[in-house]
């Protein structure tokens, strides 16, 4: 029986390099690894000749090649070049004026993440995720209870409040290697590798759901049920469904963490592939027949959250090449979402008071109303203004959503091409994330991301709620009639 480790001698250009182990029970691609560590020469880079067959391949079979102690082979490829150490002396981020630490001017609307062969799925949806402020200060202070090592959602919780408060003092971009690591330990199909060895790219929404999954079951306050996730992305939907083949109705309440577009032939425009996307036809059984039947319906929304998250539905497994293709027709979606006519009649009412307050706020704002300011988050949001406006609706819902994040997707499928996202910040300044790369953009570029070509397309759209603002008096008697006083509204 051939022993499992041998010797063998390996020239490479005028270095001899002998006694090279060779384990017979790992693949060569582990082989030219540790020549990679010798000669600084990659493994894609490596041509290695002696062995039985030909150039030696990273999956070839030890002993069919003719591997055997002191046998001797050359390699061939040019080495990365070796790093030069730099001229002046290395001055560490927190050593620098506060003014030089953000020499570009962005590092106010976070960092960019690197990308660690990729990874650029993850780095964009964490992203979005960095953008609800919510989130993030709840993932910032998060602390793994006692005895919660072994716990991989409250691991996984804990690395991503980690990696945000980096990403919170940096103005460089920042590593997410502990993320990652922590990640792919409990979701164990964000570890595929090639036959090269290299991790595999993956799709962007199943990282974005396994993470709120793992947070939800984390981010619970003590003694309650209720996750945080839950009520920061949970939508509430109710399903009247009808049988074909007798009069049985159901009803069916279900709370998902996002809506879907579906996108067929007929769907133009966000709210069709919306409405499109809550057709709940189903088979269940009918206990009228006593077997499976088709139930069909569609389901409306009966609550809405402070967050809104769309897919947009644009791959479909095709059987023939094994592989998740993509649907690139042009969907239009708005910077201004409103899903007042996808909620069932009671929620209608509820968001009658609260939208006509609103449009109110909004005259006051343009100037129709004078004398008025408008703040958002007020104090008591059930208290009443001595003016004529009534403050009962202040910080309520009104079923309009501002966009706020995109997460594109560049290529023919799910699991290859380029994800990278788009945030709104707080200014109204959208922001670019391309890995570690950060640049500025308009709404025309983001509503330019809606599809019908090969360049990057919305695949998940984040929304933030619209909630009606308080509206206060002012008594500025330093201006006179004629300004009438200030107005102001926060977004």
């Amino acid at each position: 029986m051939a022993p499992s480790v041998i010797k063998i001698t390996v020239k490479w250009q005028k270095e001899t390099f002998n006694d090279v182990e060779i384990d017979q029970s790992k693949p060569p691609s582990l082989f030219k690894t540790q020549l990679f560590s010798l000669t600084g020469v990659p493994p894609e880079r490596q041509k290695i000749i002696g062995f039985k067959g030909g150039l030696l391949k990273d999956d070839a079979d030890w002993a069919a090649v003719g591997a055997k102690d002191g046998l001797k082979v050359t390699m061939m490829g040019t080495a990365e070049k070796v790093p030069v150490a730099p001229e002046k002396e290395q001055v560490f981020l927190e050593d620098l004026p506060e003014e030089e630490q953000d020499t570009t001017g962005l590092g106010k609307y976070g960092a960019g993440l690197e990308n660690l062969g990729n990874t650029c799925y993850m780095n964009s949806t964490l992203q979005c995720l960095y953008n609800v402020p919510e989130l993030k200060s709840s993932l910032i202070n998060f602390q793994a209870k006692p005895g919660a090592q072994s716990d991989q959602s409250q691991a996984l919780t804990s690395a991503a409040g980690s990696l945000f408060a980096k990403m919170d003092k940096s103005a460089v971009s920042v590593s997410p290697m502990e993320f990652v690591l922590t990640l792919r330990g409990m979701f164990p199909q964000f570890d595929q590798r090639s036959r090269e060895g290299f991790h595999m790219q993956q799709d962007a929404e199943e990282c974005w759901g396994s993470l709120l999954h793992a947070m939800r079951s984390s981010l619970k306050e003590e003694g309650s049920s209720d996750s945080e996730i839950q009520k920061l992305f949970g939508v509430q939907t109710k399903s009247v469904l009808k049988c074909d083949e007798s009069d049985e109705t159901m009803e069916i309440d279900e709370t998902e963490l996002l809506l879907k577009c579906n996108i067929d032939s007929t769907v133009n425009h966000l709210s069709e592939g919306l409405k499109l996307g809550l057709c709940n036809d189903r088979e269940k059984t009918s206990a009228a027949l006593g077997r499976l039947a088709t139930f069909r319906g569609e389901a409306s929304i009966v609550s809405l959250p402070p967050y809104l998250t769309v897919q947009m539905v644009r791959f479909f497994y095709k059987a023939d090449i094994q592989q998740k293709a993509k649907i690139l027709r042009k969907v239009v979606f708005p910077l201004i979402l409103d899903l007042y006519d996808l909620c069932n009649d009671h929620l209608k009412e509820q968001l009658n008071g609260p939208r006509n307050a609103f449009k109110i706020a909004e005259d006051i704002q343009s100037g129709v109303s004078k004398k008025q300011k408008v703040s958002e988050s007020p104090e008591d949001p059930h208290s009443s203004s001595p003016t004529t406006v009534d403050n009962t609706h202040a910080g309520a819902l009104t079923g309009r959503y501002e966009l706020i994040g995109v997460l594109t997707h560049k290529g023919r499928s799910a699991d290859s091409g380029h994800y990278v996202s788009w945030t709104k910040k707080s200014d109204g300044q959208w922001v670019q994330f391309d890995d570690d790369r950060m640049l500025l953009r308009k709404d025309e570029e983001v509503l330019a991301l809606s599809g019908g070509g090969d360049w990057h397309m919305a695949y998940l759209l984040l929304f933030k709620a619209q909630k009606v603002p308080k509206v206060e008096e002012t008594d500025d008697k330093n201006k006179g009639e004629e300004t009438g006083g200030a107005v102001a509204m926060e977004s």
